[in-house]
């Protein structure tokens, strides 16, 4: 996907008449900087669990980690279906950006390792992990590794000119 710009609409109903639609690339580059993503799953018996996380984009998706026992790990094991969610806690100002997609988990040597460099130098050497049989290993941990490409997503506008965006990847 990368370069890939998806359809952008803008929503009128939820925005200020003067709004446009926000460019994919102020998304992206709120889901790149953002330290802290709320991920939202469903229990096997269709309660909601919503739990806050740290992750990179990277590779034209938001990547996470979890333990495969851990809350999340058992809700996605069962429907893979989730939303991400960031941004910031104002009224006034920015953009908050909900992803929806499915998570997919990433095996690949290779690539967790990118991913996994992309993680220390993002949040610091004491996010450290190695890399071994496909997954993130870190003090005795055991980590699966989720990449959730967006399928929508949508961008609320904050201030003085609100605004609702949403983005087609398909």
């Amino acid at each position: 996907m990368s370069g890939f710009e998806p359809f952008a609409e803008l929503d009128t109903r939820y925005s200020h008449e003067s709004a446009t639609a926000s460019p994919w690339s102020a998304a992206k580059e709120l889901l790149t900087r953002a330290e802290m993503y709320w991920l939202s799953t469903v229990r096997p018996d269709g309660r909601p669990h919503v739990t806050p996380l740290i992750g990179v984009w990277a590779e034209d998706a938001l990547h996470f980690s979890t333990g495969a026992s851990e809350r999340k790990g058992r809700n996605l094991a069962a429907n893979p279906e989730v939303v991400l969610t960031t941004g910031n806690n104002t009224l006034s100002e920015g953009i908050d950006v909900v992803v929806e997609g499915r998570a997919e988990r990433v095996t690949d040597g290779d690539r967790l390792n990118r991913l996994a460099a992309a993680w220390e130098s993002k949040y610091g050497p004491e996010w450290h992990f190695d890399v071994q049989d496909g997954t993130f290993r870190h003090a005795g941990h055991v980590a699966l590794v989720f990449e959730v490409s967006p399928r929508t997503a949508f961008g609320f506008g904050k201030g003085t000119t609100y605004s609702q965006t949403r983005w087609r990847f398909s």
